[in-house]
C-alpha cells in the first residue's frame, strides 16, 4: 500500500471548538477559515470528510495516509487550558476520522506543548486511543523543542515508540521574507533546519536514541547543508560540546519527499539513504505535491519508490499491526 505520511485534516470536533470558543480567534465563513494564527485558507472537503480524503489520495496514486492536524490548529500561543482542549478534541476527532477506514488511515497525536508538563500525559492518552505518531511545531510560539522543559515529552515519545514529525510553525519574523510568500517558500525549510540542528547540538537525539524524527518538506535544508554544521563543529568553540557529525543521525532522522524538484528528490534519497525517506504530500494545501507518485517515479527506480512509498511508512507507522 502506498502511504502518505504528511497529510492534514481538521476533524469536526476541532471545528466545533473553533466555532463556539472565541479564544481561538477564527471565523468560519462557508468553506473558508479566517483569523487565528494563519492566513485565510479554504476548508477543503478532505479536511473533514474521510471519504473525500481517500478519494484525494487515490487521485495522487496513493492508497493510505497518516493524518495529522493542520498546522493552524496547533494553537501554542493560547493559554494552556484552551490549548489542551483543542488537543483533546483533535485527537478524538482524528481517531474518529481514521476509524472510517482503519486499514488505510492512521493518525498522529496533537499535544499541548505550551504546557510542557501536560504534553506527556496527553501523548500517553492518545497512544492508548491508537495514535501512531505525534506532530509538533518547529517552534512552540517562540520556545524551542530542545529546551529542558521538553525532555519529558521526548522521553514519553521514546518510551511509547512514537515517531515525532516536526512541522514548521510560528516561524521567526524576517522582514525580507514578508513579500512573495517567502515565509513559506524559504522560511518553512529554515524553521525545520533550525529545529533539527538545535536538537542535535543540544544532545536531545543522543539522550533519546529510540526517538525517530521526521523532517517534512524534504528535510528542510538539513540534507543539503549538514556538512556545514559538521565543519563548524570542527573549527568553532561554540560547538565544542556538540556531536561531531550530524550525518550520524540518519536513521534516527528521516525526511519526507516534498521537494517539488526531481533532482533535489534524487539527491535527498541518495544522501539520506532510501531507508530514511518516506512519502509525503502536504495535502490538501495548495503547496502539496500535485502528483506525488509520478514525482517519485521520475526521481528514483521502481524498487526505491516502493521502499519510500510503501515499505518505510508501513514499518514506521505500524500498518501491518
Amino acid at each position: 500500500m502506498k502511504i502518505d505520511t504528511h497529510n492534514h485534516a481538521i476533524p469536526e470536533r476541532a471545528l466545533e471548538l473553533l466555532r463556539k470558543d472565541a479564544v481561538y480567534r477564527v471565523t468560519i465563513d462557508g468553506d473558508w477559515v479566517h483569523g487565528g494564527n494563519h492566513v485565510g485558507y479554504p476548508l477543503f472537503p478532505s479536511f473533514v470528510d474521510p471519504a473525500a480524503k481517500l478519494a484525494e489520495l487515490e487521485r495522487g496514486g496513493l492508497e493510505g495516509a497518516v493524518i495529522s492536524i493542520a498546522p493552524p490548529i496547533l494553537y501554542y500561543e493560547i493559554e494552556a487550558e484552551a490549548g489542551e482542549a483543542m488537543c483533546v478534541a483533535t485527537n478524538q476527532g482524528l481517531a474518529e476520522f481514521c476509524a472510517h477506514s482503519p486499514d488505510r488511515l492512521r493518525w498522529m497525536a496533537h499535544v499541548p506543548l505550551q504546557a510542557p508538563e501536560r504534553a506527556p500525559v496527553i501523548l500517553q492518552e492518545a497512544a492508548a486511543a491508537g495514535c501512531v505518531g505525534v506532530e509538533v511545531g518547529s517552534s512552540i510560539a517562540g520556545r524551542r523543542l530542545d529546551e529542558p522543559e521538553y525532555r519529558p515529552f521526548w522521553s514519553q515519545a521514546e518510551d511509547l515508540g512514537l515517531p515525532v514529525m516536526i512541522h514548521p510553525a510560528y516561524n521567526e519574523e524576517h522582514a525580507a521574507l514578508k513579500p512573495w510568500y517567502l515565509q513559506n517558500v524559504i522560511g518553512n525549510m529554515l524553521e525545520t533546519t533550525i529545529a533539527i540542528e538545535r536538537l542535535i547540538c543540544a544532545g536531545v537525539l543522543d539522550d533519546h536514541p529510540g526517538v525517530r524524527v521526521i523532517l517534512v518538506h524534504a528535510g528542510g535544508y538539513f540534507p543539503y547543508q549538514a556538512g556545514r554544521l559538521r565543519h563548524a563543529r570542527a573549527v568553532r568553540p561554540e560547538l565544542s560540546s556538540a556531536p561531531e557529525d550530524p550525518w550520524s543521525y540518519r536513521g534516527q532522522v528521516l525526511a519526507d519527499t516534498i521537494s517539488h524538484d526531481r533532482d533535489a528528490l534524487r539527491f535527498l534519497v541518495s544522501r539520506m539513504g532510501a531507508e530514511n525517506v518516506v512519502m509525503g504530500t502536504d495535502l490538501p494545501f495548495d503547496m502539496a505535491t500535485p502528483h506525488p507518485m509520478e514525482a517519485l517515479a521520475e526521481a528514483v527506480d521502481a524498487q526505491t519508490a516502493q521502499q519510500v512509498a510503501e515499505d518505510n511508512p508501513a514499518r514506521l507507522f505500524r500498518f501491518h499491526e
